[in-house]
């Protein structure tokens, strides 16, 4: 059979088929959606689960002392004895671990899949580690052989916190680098004339947008939840300033404090989602424009 190109391709070619063979069409299936009862009964379960805590985390928060509705407690949340300085020193860990983990994390996983792909089992098994030793043990070690200027500095937090997340960030790439040709997208970058920086910045961090924005949002949320090492090595980040205030005078503060940190992640995740989304949707419709 003479291959047929031009707009009859593809999906239409296939559809053309039985005219050109002088077959009747076949008529296309349609999936259809069954009701199963036994997963309504699993979502509503795991809903519930999850969302009543939340609810009634945000209906205290939303209370005055007498348990009137006010915006009382998220009103006087940013006049709190500590709570600003807790909060800015939560992001500026955040963006140190954020910076140092990636700078760390991507170049090395790009590396092992690219001229080690033999190490990958190795890399799964160092990068699991830290999920089995718990964060006391860590902090506890490294505090007595820390030398006395990087304990007085808040930022050997954020070089703890990125072993801490290096499980997260290591398989949110993997898995990004796992659903590409990542060898034909630099041989094909290199036989261009590009250099590795630019290979990097124009080929292979484009196609690792949604792994990269993944690992962002774990780190962020690890490191403005994380409470052990924050309390041993003595700093006051939101975690720790959240059971260290003084709930005698006013506990709706601290529990709108903790609903503040939960709902920001969310809508933070949903934020990066919703952009990683749209730029797909983007990139779609200009290839789908060539």
């Amino acid at each position: 059979m003479a291959s047929v190109s031009g707009p009859l391709g593809g999906l239409a070619f296939e559809e053309a088929i039985p005219d050109i063979l002088g077959e009747a069409p076949t008529p296309r299936r349609r999936r259809r959606l069954r009701f199963r009862p036994w997963r309504v009964i699993i979502m509503t379960l795991a809903g519930a689960y999850f969302l009543l805590p939340i609810y009634g985390g945000l209906k205290f928060s939303l209370e005055d002392l007498n348990g009137r509705f006010s915006f009382e407690a998220i009103q006087n949340l940013p006049s709190a004895p500590g709570f600003s300085d807790a909060f800015w020193l939560s992001m500026r860990l955040a963006l140190a671990t954020l910076v140092v983990s990636t700078l760390l994390m991507v170049p090395t996983t790009i590396y092992v899949h690219l001229r080690l792909p033999r190490m990958r089992r190795v890399m799964e098994f160092v990068t699991i580690l830290p999920i089995v030793i718990p964060p006391i043990v860590i902090i506890a070690g490294v505090l007595p052989a820390a030398p006395l200027w990087a304990k007085s500095s808040p930022y050997l937090l954020s070089f703890l916190y990125v072993i801490l997340v290096m499980p997260f960030i290591y398989r949110s790439l993997d898995a990004g680098l796992s659903a590409i040709d990542l060898k034909t997208l630099v041989e094909a970058s290199r036989s261009l004339g590009g250099n590795w920086l630019r290979t990097m910045t124009s080929v292979i961090l484009p196609n690792l947008r949604s792994a990269l924005l993944s690992a962002m949002v774990l780190t962020l949320a690890l490191v403005l939840g994380e409470f052990t090492m924050a309390s041993l090595d003595l700093w006051t980040t939101i975690p720790v300033w959240i059971t260290q205030f003084n709930t005698s005078s006013n506990g709706h503060i601290q529990v709108a404090a903790s609903m503040l940190g939960l709902v920001g992640t969310w809508v933070f995740l949903t934020i990066i989602v919703s952009i990683d989304r749209s730029e797909s949707r983007r990139s779609r419709r200009k290839a789908g424009t060539l």
